[in-house]
């Protein structure tokens, strides 16, 4: 029996657990997968020290860079990336970060192409929005990032005109706001200037519906909630964990 798990903070609404559970009794596999919710990074060490059963764990919000000083290594794309959201336990006691959040959403957005313009507004500067970054770049779009406070390389929510959204077709929540319980929440922008070339993509996959996808869908929006995204990348850590 080996044990996996999810890294995160205040995660009981995560989908991983049941997905990998499910996966392990379908296919008669006498593993578990559980929530290591931590409220520090600092505290990893503490829980690797008193599971070493463990073989594999993927990394959510909000450790996604934080995990990285604790890993031996990275692989190639999460180092191009800069976040982590699985780990790898090898036999010999190293722990080897991976991304697999771009394959995953670079997956799952292949549904929904081609978008009118390859231009796209990217909500939240985390962990995710990282990979999200890294899918656009090699696809070929010009995107724009938005956080609630401007840097020289992102704009504000307050910043955002109707010629921002008329002129990016592809705006992706790479932020938490609507998750399970708060699912009133969703991203300050103007979805007023939404319409019906937009593709608004939430990374959020509980609820199924965000508010986000409402007021876009409201508008004449294709919408989409990032559940693809979920499935692709977990199966893509199940082969890195088992290679």
């Amino acid at each position: 029996m080996a044990k996996y798990g999810l890294l995160g903070r205040n995660i009981a609404y995560s989908f991983s657990k049941t997905f990998f559970s499910l996966k392990f009794e379908r296919d008669s596999l006498p593993h578990t997968y559980q929530n290591f919710d931590i409220p520090c990074i600092e505290n990893f060490e503490k829980l690797i020290s008193e599971n070493q059963d463990i073989q594999g764990m993927n990394v959510t919000i909000p450790y996604k860079e934080e995990i990285i000083p604790y890993l031996f290594n990275l692989d190639g794309d999460s180092k191009k990336i800069g976040a982590v959201n699985t780990i790898k336990f090898r036999k010999d006691g190293k722990l080897i970060g991976y991304n697999t959040d771009h394959y995953g959403f670079a997956t799952a957005l292949s549904h929904f192409l081609p978008i009118k313009e390859k231009t796209a507004l990217i909500l939240g500067t985390g962990g995710a929005s990282k990979a999200v970054k890294y899918v656009l770049d090699a696809l070929g779009f010009q995107y724009q990032s938005v956080s609630r406070n401007p840097t020289e390389t992102t704009i504000t929510y307050n910043d955002l005109s109707r010629a921002i959204l008329k002129n990016h077709y592809l705006i992706v929540n790479c932020t938490p706001l609507g998750t399970s319980p708060n699912t009133h929440q969703a991203p300050n922008i103007p979805y007023e200037y939404v319409g019906e070339d937009h593709l608004l993509f939430d990374l959020i996959y509980n609820p199924r519906e965000t508010e986000f996808m409402k007021r876009g869908a409201s508008q004449g929006a294709r919408v989409s909630n990032g559940f693809e995204m979920l499935k692709h990348q977990a199966l893509k850590s199940w082969s890195i964990w088992n290679s």
